[in-house]
C-alpha cells in the first residue's frame, strides 16, 4: 500500500511543474510565474521564472494582514547575558524590519545591493536579513567568529553596499570585540563599503564616531518604514559563503522563489510543523540552517522561532537546551550531534532532563554531520521522542535525505538519514564509469538533474566555476562531493567526503584553506591537512608539516606559530590546535599526498598499503609522528 511519502516521492519526479506548482500556492505572489521549472539554459535550472514576490512579506506582513499578528514569531533568549529573553510578535517584528529596511533605504541600499550581516546571535541579524529581504537587496551573512582575512575576502567578492554588523558577540566566558575584527578587514578589502551600521551592545561600548560608523539605534530611531518590493522569484535572496574558504571564495547563491516554495513545503512534510509551534534550530545564522531555519523557514510557516545566544553545556550547564524547550514549550529541535555528544559527557545518566517539563517536546533532528549510533542510541533512550538524522549541504537550502515526518514515518536505522526527500532524484553511481551501483555498494553520492527548488541556481558571479565544481565531472548530475550507499530498502548512508573538505562540531570547514595558511609559514615547505575523529566534534583538523632546509628554529615554536596563523586567518572555528613536523609526506608516484591513508592510520582504521605509493618507509614515519601526539595503530596489510 502506497503511503504519503511514496506519492510524494514519485510525483515530485514524475511531475515537478505539478508538485511544485502546487506548492507555491501556499505563498503570496505579487505576480504569478509564467514557468514553473525553466529548462532553457540547462544545465542550469530555473524555478517560477516570470514571477514576482517578496519573501519578507511572506515571513511576516501576510500574517499581520490574515489577522495573527498577535501570534509570537521569535524569542531571544541568552543565558551568556545574564539570561536575557525577549519576545517578538509577527506585528512587533514587521514593524521592526520595515523601520530598519528604511534605515538601508537612506543609505541609498536599494534592489540588488549587497548587504553583507557580520553579527551574534541577536534579533538584529535576523531583522536585518529581512529588511534586505524587504528592500530586494541580497545579504550575506558572514559568521562573527570568522577573522578579518576571512571577512575581507567576502567584502571584495560581494562588494557590499553596506555592512552591519555589532560591537561585540559573547562566549562562555569573554566578550569577542568585533570592531578591531571588522576595521582590519575593511582595511584589508579592496572594495569599501558606503556604509557601516552598528547595533551598539552593553556589554562592549565603543565610539562609533571616531571609526565614521553610524549607531543602529539612532538611525532607526529617525528611520521611515519601508514597504516590500517585489522581486523576481529568479532574483537572489542571499549569497553565502561556504566555510572555511580562503583565497578564492565560493558564494552559493539562493533564489527567492525557490527558496520560498521549498522551505515552506518542507516545514510540515519534513519536520511535522504547523503554524503556532514553536521551532528551535539550535545554530547559528552564519551557517545554512541558520538561513533556512531559523529565520526563513519557521516565519514562512508561521511558527516561533528561537534565537538562543548560549551553548549546550556551560551556560550554566548541561541542561541547557532542557531549560529553553521547558521555557518556550519548544515542539520540535534541530541541531548538530556535536552538541549531543557534549551533553552526553557532561551528564551521561540525563539527570539535568528530570528538571524540567518536557512535555511540549516531540521531535530532535540532527545534522550537520553524520549521526554516530551512540549518540543516535542515547538521544532516544534519554528523551524518549523521536530521533531524527537527515542529510543536507549549504549548497542544497535544506534536506536531500530525511524521514519525513509530516508524510510518512519510517523505522529509523542508524547511521543512515533514512531516504531522499521528494524532489530529490539521488543516485550512487561508480565514480569511473558514472553508472548506478548495486545496493550495497559504496560510491560517489549524485543528484540526477535538474535539482528542486531552493538549491543553488549558481555561485555568485561564477557561472563557469558553479559547472566545474557541480555538474561537469557527472553530466547531467550535480555532484555532493559526498560518498555512500543504498540499502535493499532504499535507506542511504553517507560514508566519507570526496573532497577535502572536513566536519568540526558541524561546521564544514576546507582542510585545503588550512593548509593555505600553513604553507605562508616562512619556514615550512611543504604541508597536509587531514581529519581525525573526535569523540566531541566528530573531526578535528590535524597538520603536518615538512620544514624547509636549514631550518633551526625548535618545531615546538613553529607548531604554536602555525596554529596561531589558523586562528587569525580563518578563525576559531577551524579548532585547529595539534600539528606536527614531519621529514616528509607520502606521496603516489604522480605527486599525490595520500591523506585518506595518513587518516586511516590517524583514526585507528584498517589500511592497505597503496599499490602507487612512491616510498611505503614514510608511513611508517606518519604512524611514529602521529602516536606522539597521541594518534594512530599499528598498519595492517
Amino acid at each position: 500500500m502506497t503511503n504519503a511519502y511514496d506519492a510524494a516521492y514519485a510525483r515530485a519526479l514524475d511531475d515537478p511543474d505539478g508538485f511544485w506548482g502546487e506548492a507555491a500556492e501556499a505563498l503570496v505572489w505579487t505576480r504569478k510565474w509564467d514557468k514553473v521549472l525553466d529548462d532553457s539554459g540547462a544545465p542550469i535550472y530555473r524555478w517560477f521564472t516570470g514571477g514576482e514576490l517578496n519573501t519578507c512579506y511572506n515571513c511576516l506582513d501576510r500574517h499581520v494582514d490574515e489577522g495573527n499578528g498577535a501570534r509570537t514569531a521569535l524569542i531571544y533568549d541568552s543565558p551568556v547575558t545574564g539570561g536575557t529573553q525577549r519576545k517578538y510578535s509577527y506585528l512587533q517584528l514587521r514593524d521592526e524590519v520595515a523601520k530598519f529596511a528604511g534605515v538601508l533605504a537612506a543609505q541609498g541600499v536599494g534592489k540588488g545591493d549587497r548587504v553583507i550581516i557580520y553579527m551574534p546571535m541577536v534579533p538584529e541579524a535576523a531583522i536585518a536579513m529581512l529588511a534586505c529581504a524587504r528592500l530586494g537587496a541580497i545579504h550575506s551573512v558572514v559568521f562573527g567568529g570568522f577573522a578579518s582575512n576571512e571577512l575581507a575576502v567576502r567584502i571584495d567578492d560581494a562588494a557590499p553596499k553596506a555592512i552591519v554588523s555589532a560591537t561585540c558577540g559573547i562566549e562562555v566566558n569573554r566578550v569577542l570585540e568585533y570592531m578591531p575584527l571588522l576595521q582590519g578587514a575593511i582595511d584589508l578589502a579592496k572594495h569599501k563599503p558606503d556604509t557601516v551600521i552598528i547595533l551598539s551592545r552593553p556589554e562592549c561600548a565603543v565610539d562609533l564616531a571616531s571609526y565614521g560608523y553610524l549607531d543602529w539605534a539612532t538611525e532607526a530611531a529617525k528611520a521611515a518604514p519601508h514597504d516590500c518590493v517585489p522581486v523576481a522569484a529568479t532574483d537572489p535572496l542571499y549569497i553565502l559563503y561556504t566555510s572555511g574558504t580562503t583565497g578564492e571564495p565560493k558564494g552559493v547563491v539562493r533564489d527567492n522563489g525557490g527558496h520560498a516554495v521549498a522551505l515552506k513545503w518542507s516545514m510540515k512534510n519534513v519536520y511535522d510543523a504547523d503554524p503556532g509551534d514553536v521551532y528551535w534550530a539550535a545554530s547559528d545564522v552564519g551557517w545554512v540552517v541558520g538561513h533556512s531555519y531559523i529565520v526563513y523557514a519557521p516565519l514562512l510557516q508561521g511558527c516561533t522561532t528561537i534565537f538562543y545566544e548560549g551553548k549546550p553545556v556551560g551556560t550554566p550547564d548541561a541542561g541547557a537546551f532542557w531549560r529553553v524547550i521547558a521555557d518556550h514549550k519548544v515542539k520540535i529541535l534541530f541541531t548538530a550531534p556535536t552538541a549531543f555528544r557534549a551533553i552526553k559527557k557532561e551528564d551521561p545518566n540525563g539527570e539535568f532532563l528530570k528538571k524540567y517539563d518536557m512535555s511540549s517536546f516531540k521531535m530532535l533532528f540532527l545534522a550537520g554531520e553524520r549521526t554516530d549510533p551512540p549518540t543516535l542510541d542515547w538521544a532516544e533512550k534519554t528523551l524518549g521522542v523521536p530521533v531524527i538524522d537527515h542529510w543536507w549541504q549549504t549548497e542544497t537550502g535544506w534536506a536531500i535525505a530525511s524521514n519525513c515526518m509530516g508524510l510518512h514515518r519510517f523505522p529509523v536505522k542508524a547511521g543512515s538519514p533514512t531516504k531522499p526527500c521528494p524532489g530529490w532524484n539521488v543516485q550512487v553511481l561508480n565514480e569511473e564509469t558514472h553508472e548506478p551501483v548495486k545496493p550495497g555498494e559504496i560510491g560517489a553520492i549524485c543528484v540526477k538533474l535538474p535539482m528542486p527548488p531552493s538549491s543553488l541556481p549558481t555561485l555568485w558571479n561564477a557561472d563557469k566555476r558553479f559547472r566545474e565544481a557541480y555538474l561537469n565531472e557527472y553530466p547531467g548530475y550535480y555532484k555532493t562531493a559526498d560518498a555512500g550507499v543504498f540499502d535493499e530498502d532504499g535507506y542511504i548512508s553517507i560514508m566519507a567526503r570526496t573532497d577535502d573538505i572536513i566536519n568540526v562540531a558541524g561546521h564544514r570547514l576546507s582542510t585545503g584553506g588550512m593548509e593555505e595558511v600553513l604553507a605562508a609559514h616562512p619556514d615550512v615547505a611543504e604541508c597536509a591537512v587531514i581529519g581525525v575523529a573526535d569523540e566531541l566534534k566528530g573531526q578535528l583538523p590535524v597538520g603536518f608539516l615538512v620544514l624547509k632546509a636549514g631550518v633551526t628554529k625548535d618545531a615546538a615554536e613553529i607548531v604554536n606559530e602555525v596554529v596561531q596563523l589558523v586562528r587569525q586567518r580563518i578563525g576559531p572555528v577551524a579548532a585547529f590546535k595539534q600539528a606536527t613536523v614531519v621529514p616528509r609526506l607520502p606521496k603516489t608516484r604522480s605527486g599525490k599526498i595520500l591523506r585518506g591513508t595518513m587518516q586511516k592510520i590517524a583514526d585507528n582504521e584498517q589500511w592497505k598499503m597503496p599499490a602507487t605509493i612512491d616510498d611505503p618507509a614514510i608511513l611508517d614515519e606518519i604512524t611514529s609522528a602521529l602516536k606522539d601526539i597521541g594518534y594512530g595503530a599499528s598498519r595492517k596489510a
